[in-house]
This record gives C-alpha cells, structure tokens and sequence, in this order.
C-alpha cells in the first residue's frame, strides 16, 4: 500500500490521516502497529510566497547588480 498524506497538527504532535478506503482496504484497526516509509516531496510551485523578504524582488535585483559591479 502506498498513500499521500499530507501532515496535520495533533495536539503538541504531528501526524498524518490515513484515507478512509486504505483503511478499509487493509484491514487496519486502532492499535495496530503500521511502518510508514517518509519521502519529503516539495516542488518551488509549492513553496512559492511562502518566504517573505523585507525589500521587493527589484530592490533585491538591483542591489545584486550593485554589489557584482554592473
């Protein structure tokens, strides 16, 4: 079985849900013990404006150009 989850907060803990149907379909039950294989998969459409930058992307520009003698 594989599945994509996304991580959720639980309380103080993270933690991931495991869809309905993939329950169902495994059979899986409160208590039983599962081995979850972790790939971390993030993309730049993802994290785009998830980073704020105190000058604008110009500002940053220009200086850049400043700094490099142009």
């Amino acid at each position: 079985m594989r599945i994509s989850a996304r991580v959720r907060r639980i309380g103080n803990s993270l933690g991931i849900i495991i869809p309905k149907q993939e329950v169902i379909d495994e059979k899986i039950e409160e208590g039983d013990l599962v081995e979850v294989e972790m790939l971390r998969c993030t993309s730049l459409k993802e994290m785009f404006g998830s980073v704020k930058f105190r000058k604008t992307a110009q500002e940053l520009k220009d200086e850049t150009r400043r700094e490099w003698g142009e």
